[in-house]
């Protein structure tokens, strides 16, 4: 690991460590990193709009305990990570959906997903972690794709969850779904956030798991240490500017993993199985129940099957 870099205690979990990692492109990352120094490294990549502290600390703890070094951060532009000032004209987001969804990319995005690859490249340079074993979450998913391809010599091992690669006539989110992530919550006070947000975890989420205390005191946690919709917003340009990642899946030759809940209504499990299809020689794990989230229930499987994976 960078000796220069300067860790404290994470504020939020007793077992993980806290820096900033400046990439050298303008860029600068909050990250966490547990576990011992020598065993080998998990690198975790979140979601649209999602602080690293979507990856729940039972998940990350699992890992460590089963000897890996679990690193994970805040994507540029969300919690605690640099924000990215844009100040370009207000794109019609309906017509670059329209496109999207037949592959195609668009333009006018301040950055796109392979500028976010390129964060995730740089991070594992400047910390010295590679290579590493890469487990990557919905729009984390399609970052790991890039990074896999592009620079396969940093990556041992891909893992993916919940994700996609955005090829084209793909069924599409359910409604309800998509604009509950993209959609704008009824105030922007704390406790207007906190609903919006409850709101977000049950829909999304996996029915019949999500708990509802718990999700109120995330909700909470989140908000209190970063609130940055126009972050979200350049994010999820950043899917639609990027286009389909078939090509790149094509490219990828690490052994990949690809896991799906059966309950997953934001991005339907035929995105998961498009993508094991695209990847030579991926597995793919359906989990009945399981929705857009990773829910207590289902870490200590999640935990295991991605574990596996990795040291097998």
């Amino acid at each position: 690991m960078n000796s220069a870099l300067q860790y404290g205690p994470s504020p939020y979990s007793a077992f993980m460590q806290e820096t900033k990692v400046d990439l050298g492109n303008g860029i600068e990352l909050h990250v966490e990193v547990g576990g011992l120094e020598h065993q080998p490294t998990l690198l975790l990549v979140m979601g649209l709009g999602a602080q690293m502290l979507y990856w729940p600390d039972f998940f990350c703890k699992s890992f460590i305990d089963r000897g890996f070094k679990v690193v994970r951060f805040d994507n540029r532009d969300i919690g605690l990570s640099s924000k990215v000032h844009n100040k370009g004209p207000r794109l019609n987001t309906l017509k670059m959906m329209s496109r999207f969804v037949l592959g195609l990319g668009n333009q006018g995005s301040p950055y796109t997903l392979y500028d976010m690859a390129d964060d995730v490249a740089l991070l594992i340079d400047k910390m010295n972690l590679g290579p590493v074993y890469v487990l990557g979450a919905s729009m984390g998913g399609m970052i790991s794709q890039i990074l896999t391809a592009r620079y396969p010599e940093k990556v041992k091992k891909l893992g993916l969850l919940f994700t996609s690669n955005n090829q084209p006539l793909l069924p599409p989110p359910f409604p309800k779904q998509l604009f509950s992530l993209i959609g704008k919550p009824a105030s922007t006070d704390e406790d207007g956030i906190v609903d919006h947000s409850l709101k977000l975890f049950n829909i999304i989420g996996s029915p019949g798991y999500v708990n509802q205390l718990e999700a109120m005191q995330t909700a909470r946690k989140l908000y209190k240490r970063s609130y940055y919709p126009a972050g979200v917003l350049q994010q999820f340009l950043a899917i639609l500017c990027t286009g389909s990642l078939l090509q790149l899946d094509k490219q990828i030759r690490q052994e990949t993993l690809v896991v799906h809940g059966s309950q997953d209504r934001l991005l339907p499990p035929g995105h998961g199985k498009a993508v094991a299809k695209a990847i030579s020689g991926a597995k793919f794990e359906l989990i009945d129940g399981m929705g857009h989230d990773i829910p207590p229930h289902f870490i200590p499987y999640l935990s295991e099957l991605f574990a596996d994976h990795f040291t097998s």
